[in-house]
């Protein structure tokens, strides 16, 4: 059973993805596939955070 995604998970797994591609551990035929799961992890991230900075904004504003 997959848990639920949070920020932290999603950046943790950025960086493991990020590590093998620099390190040269990832073989080529995975590549594909970890830079596809690395774009869905950043829209995730991005999306995050701007609703919290919209959140934040309207605890601002008030």
């Amino acid at each position: 059973m997959e848990t639920e995604m949070t920020y932290e998970k999603a950046m943790k797994r950025l960086e493991e993805i990020v590590k093998k591609i620099e390190s040269g551990e990832m073989d080529i035929d995975s590549l594909a596939a970890n830079l596809k799961e690395a774009k869905t992890l950043v829209e995730y991230c991005k999306d995050k955070l701007a609703k919290v900075e919209a959140e934040v904004n309207k605890c601002l504003d008030m």
